[in-house]
């Protein structure tokens, strides 16, 4: 007869009691497919977004290659059996004497100076604002603020009279002057001069012997460069599609924007059916040069500039 001492029967029972208590893992639930629903979800929304946008973009660049019967005459969103964008493109540059490239040149004057002035000026109201404080500040910044409020019809009629008081209506001035300022471009100049420009930064240049201008010219609009080149854009866009104030102020066919004459041809094609293609043209023709600036100037949106300047 064998014996088994208390010692193994207790290492025996244990051993026993362990393998009974093991469970098998418990599964984990497998998650929702709510994740799942909310891509798609916004997907589609992007989807959708993009299709509203894009959608009269390629109308335009489809009906600028078509003849004045095609453009009512077949289906709007392809080309035409005897597709003529060669012969719209040297139509539209050779009517008049060329005024479509005058009026190209205007709308970059007045866009490209009337935004880089807006710009540099909201970037030193905003980045003064924002880090120089002073009584009346807040009261200062809510009526900037309080500019983007108001509609371009509510002042239109008050510049005219304004500027025709200095004798500036009908010349460049009267389109190039009230381009020059952007409240908008104020407010996201403060808001990114407080996020991306430190403290800490500014100090250690003025111990360095930098003064508040070096500082802004030489150091923050660098910081704040993303921010300079929304403001330049939004501005740039604004007023290339601005109608209101050059319709207003200029009377002389060779100071008009590109809307302006695309206005002034569109109001002939009663007379002139031609006309329909020269402006469905042009305006395929400055489409693609809004399209061209802001593809041009992507590589400037950059973030984080300043990551690593300054220890929390």
């Amino acid at each position: 007869m064998v014996t088994v001492d208390t010692d193994t029967r207790s290492a025996v029972v244990a051993s026993a009691s362990a393998r009974t208590s093991r469970r098998a893992p418990r599964r984990r639930p497998k998650p929702q497919a709510a994740g799942t629903v909310s891509t798609v979800s916004i997907n589609c929304a992007r989807l959708v977004a993009a299709v509203y946008f894009l959608l009269p973009l390629v109308w335009v660049l489809i009906a600028a290659t078509k003849s004045p019967a095609d453009l009512f005459g077949t289906f709007g969103l392809w080309f035409s059996d005897t597709p003529r964008a060669w012969e719209n493109l040297v139509a539209l540059f050779t009517q008049d004497g060329g005024s479509f490239t005058r009026w190209v040149l205007n709308s970059v004057l007045y866009s490209g100076v009337g935004a880089f002035v807006a710009m540099v000026i909201s970037a030193a109201c905003g980045y003064a604002i924002a880090k120089f404080p002073f009584r009346g500040r807040e009261l200062l910044f809510s009526v900037i603020l309080g500019g983007v409020l108001v509609p371009a019809t509510v002042i239109a009629l008050p510049l005219y009279f304004l500027l025709n008081t200095f004798g500036l209506t009908g010349t460049y001035w009267a389109v190039l002057l009230p381009s020059m300022v952007s409240p908008f471009g104020v407010y996201l100049a403060r808001i990114h001069a407080n996020a991306s420009v430190p403290d800490e930064v500014i100090e250690a240049a003025r111990l360095d012997g930098a003064g508040d201008l070096r500082i802004f010219a030489s150091m923050a609009s660098r910081m704040m460069m993303p921010a300079l080149v929304t403001i330049f854009l939004f501005q740039f866009v604004t007023i290339w599609n601005n109608y209101l104030l050059p319709l207003v102020m200029l009377n002389d066919t060779s100071t008009f924007p590109v809307t302006l004459g695309l206005t002034l041809w569109n109001g002939q094609t009663q007379r002139d059916p031609m006309f329909y293609s020269l402006v469905v043209t042009g305006s395929a023709v400055s489409a693609l040069l809004l399209v061209a600036l802001m593809t041009g100037l992507q590589r400037f949106w950059r973030a984080d500039l300043t990551a690593g300047a300054t220890k929390g």
